[in-house]
């Protein structure tokens, strides 16, 4: 696995809503949406920077199964997409989280929104630190420099704990 920076935490934001929380997270990224797209529903890519595996492609409505990996652990998590707008929105539920990522073209290459919402409360700010890491990496997958999936304990490794608290001091 290649070293990354992990940076700073920037670009997102938590609220609490009646019923959880959301995570809105912004990242500009240098590849047209349509690539970004790919990273986002086919399984062998997301295999490669997600915090999990899928068990079919992303791109169209229905019932799938989305795989928390850790290691050698494994948890499967049922999921719906609920949308799928290529290259513009994709919607699906994971366990009993709602993830929305919209892909806005830009003149450097895509806009990517992420809004996770949960009704776990607690872990905004571990949440907002693995999706940034994980978009990281996601955002050298694209750009065809794979630099080998953080996820789970392997997080530690890379930052995940200064970025946690970073993040919670963002969030207040």
């Amino acid at each position: 696995m290649s070293p990354i920076d992990p940076g700073v935490p920037h670009g997102a934001t938590a609220t609490t809503t009646d019923d959880g929380w959301t995570l809105i997270m912004v990242r500009e990224l240098r590849h047209p949406p349509e690539r970004v797209w790919a990273a986002l529903v086919d399984p062998g890519e997301l295999d490669q920077w997600a915090p999990f595996s899928a068990a079919a492609p992303l791109d169209a409505p229905g019932e799938t199964t989305l795989t928390m990996v850790d290691g050698d652990t494994r948890v499967d998590l049922p999921a719906i997409v609920r949308a799928a707008d290529e290259p513009r929105l994709l919607e699906y539920s994971w366990g009993r989280d709602l993830l929305r990522w919209v892909l806005e073209p830009t003149v450097a290459g895509t806009r990517l929104t992420l809004r996770h919402q949960s009704p776990e409360a607690g872990i905004e700010a571990m949440v907002a630190a693995g999706w940034h890491l994980c978009l990281i990496v996601c955002d050298q997958l694209v750009g065809g420099h794979a630099v080998g999936v953080i996820r789970g304990t392997d997080a530690m490794d890379h930052g995940w704990a200064d970025l946690r608290d970073g993040y919670a001091k963002l969030f207040g």
